[in-house]
């Protein structure tokens, strides 16, 4: 698998900074190669032509329906993460997560 680029973006940056680190650790573990960036959702447009994967914090699922219209001329898949997985950082489900998106 070429290596993927996935944008993970939330509020501020903190806990999903934590996240990211640990689907990186995942990852590795794996023997994958994928690029995570944490980002605010004010920062989507900047990272439009560079991701294969956009995952969306729970915390912002309202704005769910606006991101996905963002992106959509791009085709690039979108997903909530479970409150579970970003509440306990578990990169290891959050990169299963990825890689069903990617499928």
């Amino acid at each position: 698998m070429t290596e993927k680029n996935v944008l993970l973006v939330c509020g501020g940056g903190a806990s999903s900074g934590f996240l990211a680190q640990n689907i990186r650790k995942a990852a590795q573990k794996r023997d994958m190669s994928i690029e995570i960036k944490a980002r605010s959702e004010s920062e989507i447009d900047e990272y439009l032509d560079e991701m294969d994967v956009l995952l969306i914090a729970p915390h912002l699922r309202y704005m769910e329906s606006d991101i996905r219209d963002r992106v959509q001329s791009k085709n690039i898949p979108v997903a909530v993460i479970d409150q579970t997985i970003y509440g306990m950082l578990d990169g290891n489900k959050c990169l299963d997560l990825i890689i069903g998106l990617l499928d």
